[in-house]
């Protein structure tokens, strides 16, 4: 597998890239080609006569890249002036990676902040699945908030075909993934309409017997009622899940993706990590 690993060089950056038990999840899935990617927005320099911001960019990388090929990846660095997000997503679509990385907090002193809207934008205009890795502040710096990143994963579905697209990537995790949990969360309509919970059921149970079979994992199953966001977010400290697994929304690769109020609002506002798989027409063919 090959992944963008987008960084803004910064002390947050480094803890999730320093982080060895997250390494280990990343070779455990098939990851051995790293491509370590930073953005310099045009509009920032150094403000000293005779530096060059993109050659500081460069040496910065060093350190993070030695951390990379210490873990046994084969590694190369990029640096790339512009929107981040556009050229997060346009070196993904490039190299036809496998994967995004991205950490959702961090400041860089080159002012490049990878948190926020970066990792909205990234995430709404992705043609590649994305790791969104929650990185959080402690006393002595920053940590990455749950490092077994794919060892306990929850699976949010609506039955629609992005989210069965998500469903799919579930096969990648082989290796990785211990156990997992299937959930369906039931709209207040459908409440309010009196509609009943086995079809859901059946169909997660359906879904969960097949991951059983395939990956040999234990696997839960459970319908929730209410809002989506609340129900996905207490289910994963239910289950005390490493990583949400969700689809995205879109239809077109020409204009921004809007990944829907439910996806848009894990990446953003969520406490775990998050790993969101594009729709079939972001896929180049």
């Amino acid at each position: 597998m090959r992944i963008v690993f987008a960084t803004d060089l910064s002390d947050a950056n480094e803890a999730a890239i320093e982080s060895r038990t997250c390494l280990e999840c990343l070779d455990n899935i098939g990851v051995t080609e790293v491509h370590l990617l930073t953005v310099v927005p045009d509009n920032v320099s150094s403000g000293l006569p005779g530096m060059d911001v993109a050659s500081d960019a460069r040496e910065a990388l060093k350190t993070q890249r030695g951390v990379f090929e210490e873990a046994g990846f084969e590694v190369e660095t990029h640096v790339a002036r512009g929107t981040p997000h556009r050229r997060i997503n346009g070196l993904a679509e490039r190299l036809d990676a496998d994967m995004i990385v991205i950490g959702s907090r961090g400041e860089s002193p080159l002012r490049n902040r990878l948190i926020g809207g970066t990792v909205r934008n990234v995430a709404r205009t992705a043609v590649r699945p994305l790791l969104v890795e929650r990185i959080e502040k402690t006393e002595t710096g920053h940590a990455v908030k749950k490092e077994h990143l794919f060892r306990n994963t929850l699976y949010a579905t609506d039955f629609s075909e992005n989210a069965e697209r998500a469903y799919d990537f579930f096969p990648t995790l082989t290796g990785a993934t211990e156990r997992a949990t299937l959930l369906h969360v039931r709209g207040r309509e459908q409440r309010e309409r009196g509609d009943s919970d086995p079809a859901a059921r059946e169909q997660l149970e359906g879904m969960a017997d097949e991951l059983r079979d395939r990956m040999g994992i234990e696997v839960e199953t459970n319908v929730r009622s209410g809002a989506a966001v609340e129900e996905i977010v207490a289910e994963e400290e239910r289950v005390g899940a490493t990583t949400t697994l969700i689809g995205a929304r879109g239809t077109s690769r020409l204009r921004r993706l809007l990944l829907g109020s439910t996806a848009e609002s894990i990446v953003a506002q969520g406490n775990n990590n998050v790993l969101l798989v594009p729709p079939e027409s972001a896929t180049p063919r």
